[in-house]
């Protein structure tokens, strides 16, 4: 049988009731798509509705599970997708500014 990394403490729940308000307020798009959620549906309700998601998935990390410092706004189907594969490497910036295939 699977051991349960998971964890709900008293702790947990209000750092993700204080997360979910901060992300409302100031609208917070999906940090994994970049694009709005839905702040109007109820948490984990629908694909477009915010979801908690981790920097580091908690079945790899459980220590940082209570940890806001990881804490991300997602999609309900972002982090769905991503299951518990760490996150993407960023591209980091570009050398250049390319418009027009770079020519300009």
């Amino acid at each position: 049988m699977a051991r349960r990394v998971r964890t709900h403490t008293r702790r947990f729940e209000q750092e993700r009731k204080r997360f979910l308000a901060e992300c409302r307020a100031s609208h917070r798009v999906c940090w994994l798509c970049g694009m709005p959620i839905d702040y109007t549906a109820k948490p984990n309700t629908s694909d477009d509705s915010f979801n908690l998601d981790h920097l580091y998935p908690v079945s790899k990390r459980p220590d940082l599970q209570d940890d806001p410092a990881g804490f991300r706004p997602s999609h309900t189907s972002c982090n769905n997708l991503r299951g518990n594969r760490d996150p993407a490497a960023p591209l980091g910036s570009l050398s250049r500014q390319w418009i027009n295939g770079g020519n300009e």
